[in-house]
């Protein structure tokens, strides 16, 4: 429920492949510039190094997913221009450098798709967004890498236990990140949400486990053929591993979730007895098909679309949910929501087709994106029954100006159905004016993430502490 932004998607290293002839102006150094989409804009970094025989390699930044040194497989210079393709991404750039040496004007192409890109010269040292929360070492506790079996035979998760000065047994949480492949420290758009929140609990005596998701860096197995389900069954392993050691206090395990990781954190707690309690972060009360609808309409409204292309979006949105809902052959399920997109926008101008992300191979860009096993699965899933079988306490908080996971309704249905099952430990507040990441925002919306300094409101930090110490007698 966080990755809206369509291009770069998942990020992968393959071995560079490098074509160049030389010339007298040289593609050497950094370069920055703004990739715009609809509704959002991606910062862009590309670092060019001269290799051997007047050769170049080069690799690519997304500062703003959190993606950085992504290989070019290929790059050739000649006559002022720079032609790069960046394999693992299906993407492509193509641009001529001015008379004085500090832009190339150009074109990025990827998914069917060709959008204005252009680069200026930059100090490399300038690039990196103020993060001013972001905690330095030395820390004033351990931080241990860790490692250990998964939910699964081919899944070894790897993280990092933060554990208290001083003699325990510590209670400990269990960090579960959002959507999308994401690692320990839950790093998108230029932020480390994870690290900033394991940090802040640590230093208030609670250890913290937060772990890579399974096929992300340190951890093994296939992120792409799993489900919400299977991300439970590795939070359940990393339950027993917090229980084998003995600086933590078997009784005092708790999970805190954020957006979809709200989400499991219920499916865990319902099956385990080892879990004390439960801190839910803009996590879904309602099912995920009402989410998205409200999703999309929000955002597009934020974005500045009118009444109408909203309207326009929302139809088609529905007719491919209910492609996914009755057609269970991958095939051809993709081939009717290819079909689906391409009818909608036959209509469309040009222009129309590239503002909406469609043009090309858009259609069956997106159609391969819907078209997972995680999707399908959330997009059914209604976590208010999972909900109704958890018995310990539980923190539900959301932002004012979450354009993601709605605050009032499914801070409304996570209460009422924990409240349903016969749970009277339940508090759920509405954080003002935060967004779904909790931090301090204008309106809310995803194109603003990377932008704001803030990377987690210290008011939901103490909120979100002072909560689970009174469950721990901290």
């Amino acid at each position: 429920m966080k990755h809206l932004l369509p291009l770069l998607g998942l990020l992968c290293a393959l071995p560079v492949a490098v074509l160049a002839q030389t010339n007298l102006a040289t593609p050497e150094g950094s370069w920055a510039g703004k990739l715009q989409l609809p509704g959002a804009s991606l910062r862009i970094v590309l670092h060019v190094k001269a290799a051997a025989a007047g050769a170049y390699t080069a690799t690519l930044d997304s500062p703003d997913q959190g993606a950085r040194g992504i290989p070019a497989t290929r790059v050739v210079w000649q006559n002022d221009s720079l032609q790069l393709d960046v394999g693992s991404i299906g993407g492509a750039y193509a641009g001529k450098l001015n008379a004085d040496s500090l832009l190339i004007t150009g074109q990025w192409r990827q998914g069917g798709q060709a959008l204005p890109l252009d680069l200026k010269k930059t100090d490399a040292a300038a690039l990196d967004p103020k993060r001013p929360q972001q905690p330095g070492k030395p820390y004033p506790y351990r931080a241990e890498e860790v490692s250990y079996a998964g939910g699964a035979a081919d899944v070894k998760l790897a993280g990092t236990l933060t554990l208290p000065e001083g003699k325990g047994p510590f209670p400990a949480v269990l960090l579960i990140t959002g959507s999308g492949p994401q690692n320990r420290d839950e790093e998108l758009m230029g932020h480390q949400p994870f690290l900033v929140l394991a940090d802040y609990l640590t230093r208030r005596g609670i250890a913290v486990l937060r772990v890579d998701d399974r096929g992300v860096g340190g951890s093994t197995g296939d992120f792409g053929a799993a489900t919400s389900r299977d991300f439970a069954d590795d939070v359940l392993a990393g339950v027993q591993f917090l229980k084998s050691r003995k600086e933590i206090n078997p009784k005092q395990i708790g999970l805190v979730g954020h957006s979809e990781g709200g989400l499991i954190a219920p499916m865990v707690s319902a099956r385990s007895k080892d879990v004390a309690f439960v801190v839910l972060l803009a996590g879904p009360g309602t099912p995920g098909e009402a989410i998205i609808q409200q999703q999309t309409e929000l955002i597009l409204k934020a974005n500045g679309m009118a009444a109408e292309g909203i309207a326009q979006s929302l139809v088609l949105q529905a007719r491919m949910f209910e492609i996914l809902r009755q057609e269970p052959d991958a095939a051809r399920a993709e081939q009717q929501l290819t079909e689906a997109v391409q009818q909608a926008t036959a209509a469309m101008t040009d222009a129309q087709q590239q503002a909406s992300g469609l043009a090309g191979d858009g259609a069956r860009t997106l159609a391969k994106r819907l078209n997972t096993p995680w999707f399908r699965f959330f997009l059914t899933y209604d976590p208010r029954p999972t909900l109704r079988q958890v018995k310990v306490p539980v923190l539900a908080l959301n932002g004012e100006k979450d354009l993601q996971v709605p605050p009032k309704e499914n801070l409304a249905a996570i209460a009422a159905a924990l409240r349903e099952g016969g749970n009277r430990q339940v508090q759920t507040q509405e954080l003002p004016g935060l967004n779904h990441l909790f931090q301090t925002a204008r309106t809310g919306a995803p194109s603003e993430y990377a932008q704001i300094e803030e990377t987690f409101a210290p008011a939901a930090l103490q909120q979100v502490g002072d909560w689970i110490a009174r469950r721990v007698g901290k």
